[in-house]
């Protein structure tokens, strides 16, 4: 059976995080809210858990999980080099729903899937989320459905397609911008997104110093 916690009343939100953060620890899954859209999450270095995750998802390897961070300076040690434009990125955005693809740092010892050197960061906007992150450290997180099915952006939803392949659920209330991040692409030569979503393209084209066309070629 799974457990929710209703982190919108104070007198149950401190135990909940706390039973969150247990959980993730001995390697179960969770749900947390988020400002984008509900995450299911685990111990990013639990190769174990994110397998189940995958599996829960009805999700393949090639489509690799993102890492949620609860800090600017915890992706010094995840990627290879912070460049400029990432720092001013994560400096204009974070936390926010800005999601950035790196080259990921090679000595890391976790196995999130085929992501060919690469590991997509965001800091969330979430206070829940924030406290579970800075207690765990960095998390696998998708969104917390079914892969082929709408995301959920309250627990409910992600109740409903989970069931209890989740131990434990944090109640949140409904997300802020029930929308996915925008995910841009740094990896390469040229900044890239990959998905416009709840930060607009021409939001970070000023901040990057190019043009919202290069964004999306």
């Amino acid at each position: 059976m799974s457990t929710l916690f209703d982190c919108t009343d104070p007198s149950t939100r401190d135990a909940g995080i706390r039973a969150a953060v247990g959980a993730a620890k001995s390697g179960r899954l969770i749900v947390m809210p988020t400002d984008t859209l509900y995450g299911l999450g685990c111990d990013a270095f639990d190769s174990d858990a994110v397998a189940a995750l995958l599996a829960a998802k009805n999700r393949g390897r090639d489509m690799p999980v993102p890492v949620l961070v609860g800090s600017w300076n915890t992706i010094d040690g995840l990627v290879l080099s912070v460049s400029p434009t990432a720092r001013e990125l994560t400096r204009a955005f974070w936390p926010g729903g800005l999601s950035l693809v790196v080259q990921q740092a090679p000595s890391l010892a976790w196995d999130l899937g085929n992501t060919a050197g690469t590991v997509m960061l965001r800091m969330p906007l979430h206070p829940v989320a924030i406290e579970v992150l800075r207690e765990v450290g960095p998390m696998a997180v998708s969104s917390a459905n079914v892969s082929g099915q709408p995301p959920a952006s309250t627990v409910a939803q992600a109740q409903a397609q989970l069931g209890d392949k989740v131990g434990l659920y944090l109640d949140g209330g409904p997300a802020t911008h029930g929308v996915a991040s925008t995910i841009v692409d740094l990896s390469g030569a040229q900044p890239r997104v990959l998905r416009e979503g709840a930060v607009s393209v021409e939001d970070i084209a000023e901040v990057a110093g190019v043009t919202a066309e290069s964004l999306r070629a």
